[in-house]
Formats: C-alpha cells, structure tokens, sequence
C-alpha cells in the first residue's frame, strides 16, 4: 500500500511539473527607452499610455492631470491601479486619449495604466487581476431603433 502511495505521489508530482510548462508565461515588455506601452479602452474613448520609472507625474494628451481631468473622482479613478500595485509616485505616466467623455477617457487611462504596469512588472498581475483593472468593461451605448425615440423609449401614446 505504501508504495501505492508513493507512486501516487510520484505521479501527482509529475502532473504539476508538465502542468508548469502549460502555463502563460509573464515576461517584460518594453521599448528601448525602457517603457511600457498599452492601449485601454471604455465607452468610446481609447488611451495609449506609456509608463516608465519617475516621479510619479501623470501628463494627459501633453497638459498635466490636475488640468485635463479637474474633477478629483476622475483623478482618483485613474490613480487606483499604482495605489493598489504600491507603486504610486514610482512612474510617470505619459497617455494620449481620444473619444468619447471625460469618464470614458478616464476610464481608458485606467484601464491602459493597469495593462502597461502588467507589461512593466508581470509580478503584478494577480494583484491588479483581483481589483478587476485589467478587464475591459465592454459596457457601450445601445444603439437607436427605428420606431423608436431611443434605444428603448416608445413615442408618447394617446388613446384619443
């Protein structure tokens, strides 16, 4: 019996050693001037954020953060990803974001953030992975339908 077991042991050893492998592999990506480049998205807006090793200044479409974005939830929402990775004032952050409302944008620089600081550091990927940073929130407008005065909403009604 206790080879039996042994050999189960074995063979559950063996198991994870091929299962190793399988698994994806996080390497480093960045440029020669050593950043990381990603590409975010919400709503109709899309951000290409660059992030490299600093001081921890955020620039928008080349104006400072305070100016583009002036409310603080926006600036907060977009700060969220280098607070919950511990790395808030390691990076600057260099994005350029186009379409759709200052939400949507904020939420593009956000998401771009998340997945530049994955390339940067592939160690935090499980930790941005469980804020729910990397996912892309796929949420859109609902186009207009014909017969329709919106999306859903039905002309007014009259009986008489």
């Amino acid at each position: 019996m206790s080879e039996t077991m042994q050999s189960l042991e074995q063979l559950a050893s063996l198991k994870v050693a091929a299962a190793a492998p399988d698994a994806p592999q996080h390497v480093k990506k960045v440029d020669k001037f050593n950043r990381a480049y990603a590409t975010g998205k919400r709503k109709d807006a899309v951000a290409r954020v660059w992030i490299k090793p600093g001081a921890g200044k955020v620039t928008v479409n080349a104006r400072d953060i305070e100016v583009y974005f002036a409310r603080p939830v926006l600036r907060m929402m977009i700060q969220q990803p280098l607070v919950a990775a511990a790395r808030a004032g390691q990076y600057d952050v260099i994005c350029t974001v186009a379409g759709g409302g200052l939400s949507g944008q904020a939420g593009a620089v956000r998401h771009g953030i998340s997945k530049a600081l994955t390339y940067f550091e592939p160690e935090l990927r499980s930790v941005l992975k469980k804020g729910g940073f990397l996912t892309r929130d796929s949420r859109v407008v609902e186009r207009k339908k014909y017969g329709k005065a919106k999306a859903r909403r039905s002309f007014q009604f009259s009986k008489r």
